[in-house]
């Protein structure tokens, strides 16, 4: 009994862009919770990216309530299943507890189980990359999108920001110093210190892919003075009404959830993608706390084991 009331459930939930984090205890009572770089179980393939994730996860352990400590951790994050292995042991040494009480999961899920019951609804989750998600009756995951941003993810803030700068340089292309006539193209180039292609060239092809969709924030605020922006606003939104689409063509009819922050970057994302839906179906802007249900299932779950 007094394990069961000494359970401390850690919770995080990494993306591309940013990584939270909560800690909950057995009654399932936020303690606290913060945040972190962005990162990703894909890092785990490169050394580089492996050291990336560790120095990460030990910020979140050095942010932990003093003498405070987690008995078990549930992660929902982008790729975890290419090196879930090894992030499990990674995490497992970090915060000093078995790897047997390590849970990992996608965010997706993690975001699925946040918003609906299963069976209920799904999400269409839009962050650095897209996504839409549904949890059956039967506890089964059922994805469309979310296939990375070099194949897909139409409509995230990756998706966004690689969409302004083609057009920026195809306009450069074919008529150099077009950009002056460009709000959104004076922006990008304010944000990224220069306007010659080194400088797109460098920041593209060695930033990760979180900073680079934080360029969809400049997109978004260039859109009342640029059309192209704006365009490119509509289109994501068409975008993720698609995957919305492909659920419903697979699943049938249900409530729709909007989760991510690319919903937040401007009110045409969600209006386009509503527009490009059908006028009955059921769809709601929500904010997923993934990280506080994530330290929820891993009480749960320590709970589920020691009982």
């Amino acid at each position: 009994m007094s394990a069961l009331k000494n359970a401390v459930g850690l919770g995080i939930d990494a993306g591309g862009t940013r990584t939270r984090w909560a800690l909950v205890d057995a009654d399932e009572r936020l303690l606290r919770e913060g945040r972190v770089g962005g990162m990703t179980a894909l890092q785990m393939s490169t050394a580089a990216g492996s050291e990336y994730v560790r120095d990460s996860l030990l910020q979140i352990a050095t942010a932990l309530p003093a003498g405070i400590r987690p008995t078990r951790v549930c992660a929902g994050m982008t790729g975890f299943s290419e090196g879930g292995a090894d992030i499990g042991a990674m995490i497992a040494g970090v915060f000093n507890i078995d790897v047997s009480a390590i849970t990992l999961k996608s965010d997706i899920e993690i975001a699925c189980s946040d918003l609906f019951a299963p069976g209920e609804g799904y999400v269409i989750y839009a962050g650095t990359g897209s996504i839409a998600a549904f949890i059956d009756t039967a506890g089964i995951l059922h994805r469309a999108g979310g296939h990375g941003v070099i194949l897909d993810d139409a409509g995230g803030g990756y998706w966004i920001a690689v969409e302004a700068l083609r057009n920026i340089w195809r306009n450069e292309d074919a008529r150099p110093g077009a950009w002056h006539d460009s709000p959104m193209a004076v922006a990008m180039f304010d944000h990224l210190g220069g306007d010659d292609w080194a400088t797109t060239r460098e920041f593209v092809y060695h930033r990760g892919r979180g900073d680079i969709g934080t360029l969809a924030l400049v997109v978004a605020a260039s859109a009342k003075r640029d059309a192209v922006a704006q365009d490119i606003l509509k289109r994501a939104g068409r975008e993720l009404a698609r995957l919305g689409q492909a659920m419903i063509s697979r699943f049938g009819p249900r409530p729709i959830a909007l989760a991510g922050r690319a919903f937040q970057l401007h009110p045409t994302i969600e209006l386009s993608l509503r527009a490009a839906m059908s006028q009955d179906t059921n769809v709601t802007l929500r904010t997923s706390d993934a990280h506080v249900a994530a330290a929820r299932i891993a009480v749960r779950m320590n709970q589920g084991s020691d009982s």
